[in-house]
C-alpha cells in the first residue's frame, strides 16, 4: 500500500457553502450503496463546501452527502478524538479498516444522526478506526483515530455504503431510539437546519 499523509488537525475545509434541508431516514438515498466520486471538480467542491455548511448550522461532527440529498460517496467532518484533539477532513470513496482479534476494543458510547434527529443510544463499535479514500482534489488521503472520532469515521463511511447506524441496533435499541426521535420531532422541522436555528440538542455524529 502506498504511503499516504495522516490526519491532520489542521485540514482546511472548504468554506461558503449554502445550507441545505437534511435528509431524513426513510428516503432511498439514505438506504443505498452511494456513486463512487469520479470527478474532482468546482460541482464537487461546490456539493463538498454545502456540506461543510450544513454540518456546521446543524452543529453536528460528520455530515456525508446523502444526508443533503446527493447520491455520492463523499463525506465531511470535524471531530475529537479521546484526547480532545480536533480533527477535519474530506473523504471521497472511503474504505474503512478496523482492528481485529486481541487489538479489536468495542467502544459502547451513544450515537445519533443528523438525519434522525434529537436521539441517541449505545451503539458498539471498534474503538479505533482507520479511513482511506481520495481528497477533495482527487489525491490519496488517511484519517485514523479513537474516541468519537473512531465512531465518525465509521458512521460517515457507513452512509456511502447505504447503512444508518439504526441498522446495526438490536430492536429493543431501535424502538428507544425512535421514542426519542419522535418526541423531539418539533424541534426539527421539516427544511432543517436550512430554514430552522439548529436546536441545543442537535450535536450529533453525523
Amino acid at each position: 500500500m502506498v504511503a499516504m499523509p495522516d490526519s491532520s488537525p489542521g485540514s482546511p475545509l472548504p468554506e461558503g457553502g449554502t445550507v441545505r434541508p437534511i435528509t431524513r431516514w426513510g428516503a432511498d438515498v439514505m438506504h443505498r450503496v452511494q456513486e463512487p466520486v469520479t470527478e474532482f471538480d468546482e460541482a464537487l467542491e461546490t456539493l463538498v463546501a454545502d456540506m461543510v455548511a450544513t454540518m456546521y448550522a446543524a452543529e453536528g461532527v460528520g455530515l456525508a452527502a446523502c444526508q443533503i440529498g446527493v447520491d455520492r460517496q463523499v463525506f465531511v467532518f470535524d471531530c475529537p478524538d479521546e484526547t480532545g484533539t480536533s480533527y477535519r477532513g474530506v473523504v471521497c470513496n472511503p474504505v474503512v479498516y478496523l482492528p481485529e482479534g486481541k487489538e479489536r476494543r468495542l467502544d459502547d458510547d451513544d450515537e445519533g444522526c443528523l438525519s434522525y434527529p434529537g436521539a441517541f443510544v449505545p451503539c458498539p463499535r471498534p474503538d479505533f478506526a482507520e479511513v482511506v479514500g481520495q481528497g477533495l482534489d482527487g489525491s490519496a488521503v488517511r484519517h485514523s483515530g479513537t474516541g468519537l472520532l473512531a465512531r465518525c469515521l465509521q458512521h460517515e463511511s457507513d452512509h456511502c455504503h447505504g447503512t444508518v447506524f439504526g441498522d446495526r441496533l438490536p430492536r429493543r435499541a431501535f424502538k428507544k431510539l425512535q421514542k426519542q426521535h419522535d418526541a423531539a420531532a418539533a424541534e426539527f422541522p421539516e427544511g432543517w437546519p436550512a430554514t430552522a436555528p439548529p436546536a441545543e440538542s442537535a450535536l450529533v455524529h453525523d
